[in-house]
């Protein structure tokens, strides 16, 4: 089993390297674009077939390593 982390920064805390993508991107006449969040993706292959466990194990993994849990949020996808 595959397990998908998403990370990414909770709301209202500065992405100053969402800021400077955003520049970037405005620079090359990219102007629709209104803001820009970057995160980042974990992919984890999992010796495990009970969806249940993989979900805990892979929230624990998370909440004591993965993810920053003070500024940061996570999503997980099992596939």
């Amino acid at each position: 089993m595959k397990a998908i982390v998403n990370v990414f920064l909770k709301a209202g805390v500065l992405d100053s390297q969402g800021k400077a993508v955003h520049h970037a991107l405005d620079s090359l006449h990219f102007d629709k674009v209104k803001d820009v969040r970057v995160g980042k993706q974990i992919v984890l292959e999992l010796d495990e077939s009970d969806k249940e466990k993989a979900m805990a194990d892979v929230t624990k993994m998370c909440e004591e390593l993965l993810a920053n849990t003070v500024i940061e949020d996570y999503t997980i996808e099992l596939v």
